[in-house]
């Protein structure tokens, strides 16, 4: 299958060195030098512009990886964007973590001119990428959903179509809003029973046997040395970052106002997110938030 690939990032460039290996001839652009060059020497096409990859002849597929909402509407919307210059009947999938609205605007634009888009976020961080493990959650109709569902399956292991377009950029900010307040909580509980004189392992075996069990606990715990595979036990290196939860935390709660609804809890862990970057701590694991309570 030809396919086009924009946005080469931390988890562009391993989705794209998957699809080679599965055998699809990749066509890809990103502003970086050094990510185009790296993809080159893995087989994939090199080029110069997003308009020149939407103008390739039999073109089938074109996928997206970027930043955030506005770099999605500028290498769609723009001038010299992919919709301007896409054939009819190639599928356009964005696999960027941006607002809802845009992904059903950017949708709606491509449909109007004869195009299905899905939106189809993504979890399972760089290593999910690497391993070609990752989850996959898609909005878009279901015909583009079955049509897209065997090229995701060469990144991720679980796809899941969500409903039509934007659900899956809603499944993405719900779960991750959750995530990021399971985290602070799993925090301060680890915290609280250290400083009254609990052995940190100790205390996580017990939450993790209990009522207070979940994922931050268990599997990826922010005390130091609870669990050996955890960024926490590696100085919060690697792993999924402090600014792109904050980045999350916010896209969940400009959409919470977008729909009207209450989100205390997630508006609280924003900010706190908010006040640790601004400490310089951005770069570092989100589980490192833990640093907050310590004394």
């Amino acid at each position: 299958m030809k396919i086009g690939f924009i946005g080469l990032g931390n988890m562009g460039a391993p989705m794209a060195r998957n699809l080679i290996k599965a055998g699809h001839d990749l066509t890809v652009f990103d502003l970086s030098a050094d990510a185009l060059a790296q993809l080159r020497d893995a087989g994939a096409q090199v080029s110069k512009s997003v308009a020149e990859i939407a103008n390739s002849a039999n073109m089938e597929v074109i996928i997206t990886m970027l930043p955030a909402s506005q770099h999605v509407k500028s290498v769609y919307l723009n001038q010299d964007g992919i919709l301007k210059s896409v054939a009819k009947g190639v599928l356009l999938i964005d696999c960027s973590t941006i607002d809802p609205q845009t992904a059903r605007e950017v949708a709606k634009a491509a449909k109007d001119q004869g195009n299905t888009m899905l939106d189809a976020p993504v979890s399972g961080g760089t290593g999910g990428a690497e391993a070609g493990t990752l989850t996959f959650m898609v909005g878009g109709e279901k015909e583009g959903f079955d049509r897209a569902q065997p090229l995701l399956a060469k990144m991720g292991k679980n796809i899941v179509h969500c409903g039509g377009s934007g659900n899956g950029q809603v499944a993405k900010v719900a779960n991750n809003m959750l995530l990021g307040i399971s985290m602070i909580a799993t925090a301060e509980a680890m915290s609280l029973g250290v400083s009254l004189g609990m052995d940190p392992k100790v205390l996580a075996g017990i939450i993790n046997t209990s009522s207070g069990r979940c994922w931050s606990s268990e599997i990826y715990n922010p005390y130091p040395g609870v669990v050996e595979t955890a960024p926490a036990s590696r100085g919060y290196t690697g792993g999924f970052g402090v600014d792109l939860m904050l980045k999350d935390l916010g896209l969940a709660t400009e959409a919470a106002k977008f729909a009207k609804q209450p989100v205390v809890l997630g508006a609280v862990a924003q900010q706190l997110y908010q006040l640790f970057s601004s400490q310089g701590s951005g770069k570092l694991d989100f589980s490192a938030i833990i640093n907050l309570h310590k004394n």
